[in-house]
């Protein structure tokens, strides 16, 4: 059985779609100088130091449970940015000016525990910043869980974003019942061009696919990503340039 599947530089392939929703899930976030930041599935590090200067955080701490992902991210650390091991479902905080986590709640279940340990992490004020991806139901992601349940059978690991991501509605109920006086949800299509139809296996490779790698040896593996290809492009065609939908859920509240 493979070891852990997140594997950066593939991730990286899409970095600038990818980064998309993260810079406008920052956006929703109101100014505050010297804050003390929290970015759970903090990933390479990358944006997390770049969110910190934005914002002109005192202090910014960046947690993720994945050794790759930690790795690059302590090459990025600086002054006032650390990074830690850590699992983002039971990690809890004190007194932080600010909960950001984008793109990784979703691999976690319990988001209504998980979002109240958060919420307690607060100080007075804080604010609560959160992006999910809520594409479950696209081909790209049906394709892959139609195909692990025939390879794995019962031990097909199902998708998390299907089992695990609320209705946006159910979210504004939760930050409510959660004490946030002011908050926002929205979801968001993202409107992906890419080169073609192939790619999105790639884009998969890089995040819904880890699922199953996590648990194939490296040939076998292998063989379902060309599996994967194949019913995907029979699926959808082969168009270049491919024209890929994604949706996102953008989640903000505020304590004050």
């Amino acid at each position: 059985m493979a070891g852990s599947p997140w594997d950066p530089d593939q991730y990286d392939l899409f970095a600038a779609e990818r980064e998309q929703p993260f810079w406008d899930l920052a956006g929703l976030l109101e100014p505050k100088p010297g804050a003390s930041l929290v970015d759970l599935g903090c990933g390479d590090g990358r944006l997390t130091v770049s969110l910190h200067e934005r914002i002109g955080a005192g202090h910014t701490l960046g947690v993720d449970s994945s050794p790759e992902m930690l790795a690059r991210a302590d090459s990025v650390a600086r002054v006032g940015v650390t990074f830690a091991a850590g699992d983002i479902a039971t990690w809890v905080g004190s007194d932080v000016d600010v909960v950001f986590s984008n793109a990784a709640l979703q691999w976690v279940g319990e988001h209504r525990e998980v979002l109240g340990r958060w919420r307690k992490s607060l100080a007075p004020g804080g604010q609560l910043a959160v992006q999910v991806p809520g594409n479950w139901d696209h081909a790209s992601h049906l394709v892959l869980t139609e195909l692990a349940r025939e390879r794995l059978g019962g031990d097909a690991p199902p998708d998390p974003v299907a089992v695990n991501v609320l209705k946006p509605e159910e979210y504004s109920k939760l930050l409510y019942e959660l004490g946030f006086k002011r908050q926002l949800v929205r979801m968001q299509v993202y409107t992906h061009i890419l080169a073609d139809t192939e790619s999105l296996v790639e884009w998969m490779k890089g995040t819904s696919m880890n699922r199953v790698k996590r648990l194939l040896e490296p040939d076998d593996y292998q063989e379902f990503v060309e599996s994967y290809k194949a019913r995907i492009l029979k699926r959808l065609g082969y168009e270049r340039p491919f024209f890929y939908p994604f949706k996102r859920i953008l989640i903000w509240g505020s304590l004050s």
